[in-house]
């Protein structure tokens, strides 16, 4: 069947962008205490699944309801959309008692992306704070795969606790074999926990890389976000050069419905990845 583009969703012809298609999950993998992954491959074995790094899907639990998750697999494989998500209201209740087998509805991808290619040659800061890590988990992937495209590559990472820290398994992996520099803080340690201690934009005072020569990917809770930019500023990182994801309010993913408007723009299309230099005059403006 052929296949018609609507911004960046590839979909069968004469299929709506509103209407999910059915994929089955593969593997649901619990991560931390209130965090699960869940595989998914679709029914039509036939459907493309490719995506950019950044992007994100519109997940439906049928008889439930909807909600936008990004993608935090691995572009080159894509057989499966990984998506990592926390139990934080009612679709998430009811997808975590999901099994392998089960169905679910999927719209996407949509969005933007993060700046991969544009990092090509430069140091690239990876910040990500709790569930923000897993929106980065693609690029951290093109990273490797390419890592000689790039300079350094650096990974802070900031949780609650210890126990909240996502992809441990994957952290020795990406620093052992692939030289990426990850320094990881927590807000509560516990006794057997030898690492930093304090909020995220703290590591950015001290952690090397070439601020003029840099590309900074940010994602996580907006007040860590807001200091993390400032930080970054601080190191002489110009604000062309951060870019931040605002996962909030999307609804209907391609604009319609207007509920994630921010500002001039939409979150769901414009977005979720904004340089931060275009969205800096309305970021820490509430209600928009």
């Amino acid at each position: 069947m052929e296949s018609t583009v609507n911004e960046n969703c590839v979909v069968p012809a004469k299929t709506s962008v509103m209407t999910p298609a059915p994929f089955i999950i593969e593997a649901v993998e619990k991560e931390t205490r209130d965090t699960f992954t869940i595989d998914l491959i679709p029914e039509n074995r036939k459907q493309s699944l490719t995506f950019e790094p950044g992007q994100f899907n519109m997940l439906y639990v049928f008889g439930v309801g909807e909600i936008p998750i990004s993608i935090s697999g691995d572009p080159s494989m894509p057989g499966v959309l990984k998506h990592t998500t926390r139990i934080i209201g009612t679709v998430t209740q009811a997808m975590r008692k999901l099994k392998v087998g089960d169905s679910v509805g999927v719209r996407g991808p949509f969005g933007s992306a993060w700046p991969v290619g544009e990092a090509r040659g430069k140091d690239v800061v990876i910040i990500a704070g709790g569930i923000g890590l897993a929106p980065l988990r693609p690029v951290i992937y093109e990273l490797l795969k390419n890592r000689e495209r790039y300079r350094k590559v650096v990974l802070l990472y900031g949780t609650r606790s210890p126990e909240d820290i996502l992809y441990k398994r994957e952290f020795k992996k990406w620093k052992s074999k692939f030289s990426v520099e990850i320094y990881t803080t927590v807000d509560r340690a516990t006794r057997r926990w030898r690492g930093a201690v304090g909020v995220v934009p703290n590591l950015i005072k001290r952690i090397p890389f070439h601020p003029g020569e840099a590309i900074a990917m940010v994602c996580g809770p907006e007040i860590m976000m807001k200091f993390s930019v400032i930080e970054l500023q601080k190191r002489g990182v110009s604000l062309e050069s951060i870019f931040i994801s605002i996962e909030r309010n999307m609804k209907c993913a391609v604009g319609f419905c207007g509920h994630c408007q921010f500002g001039p723009a939409f979150v769901c299309k414009d977005g979720p990845v904004f340089p931060f230099s275009r969205i800096k005059n309305i970021f820490t403006t509430r209600e928009i």
